[in-house]
């Protein structure tokens, strides 16, 4: 079976190293600003990773939750480490607003409300400015 985190980016690159990267879930087009933390060698479970690279990878995970309240400024940040489809150590961090398509509930939830294009375009322009705010936090982390 093809692990698509070893085979695809897993959506646009915003900063990477020789460990992990992060890119901007473009795929996920009712939440402008999901991000992933993907680490980079197949590894199923978090606890299989060496201190060191569970220490680099969380520092990444705050980096991406910092950028994302500064650029996006949402309501709530989710994070969540699943694995369930695609079991390759990797973080999901997700804005989130109360008047996204499936607030309160997950993202995976049914759907709620259905939300304008002019708000979407608002945050996809928004989204624009994570790479850089990624690198800035990424420096500092």
């Amino acid at each position: 079976m093809t692990c698509v985190f070893c085979s695809e980016e897993g959506g646009d690159v915003l900063w990477q190293d020789e460990r992990m990267r992060v890119v901007l879930a473009t795929a996920e087009a009712d939440y402008p600003g999901f991000c992933r933390v993907i680490w980079n060698a197949h590894v199923a479970e978090f606890s299989d990773l060496g201190a060191d690279d569970r220490e680099h990878l969380m520092r990444a995970v705050y980096a991406v939750e910092r950028a994302l309240r500064r650029v996006m400024q949402p309501s709530k940040v989710n994070l969540a480490s699943l694995g369930n489809q695609v079991p390759h150590v990797h973080w999901h961090v997700i804005p989130r607003f109360t008047n996204d398509a499936h607030f309160p509930m997950s993202v995976w939830s049914p759907r709620q409300r259905t939300v304008s294009e002019a708000m979407l375009g608002q945050r996809r322009a928004q989204a624009t400015l994570l790479r850089d705010a990624v690198r800035q936090e990424m420096e500092q982390a």
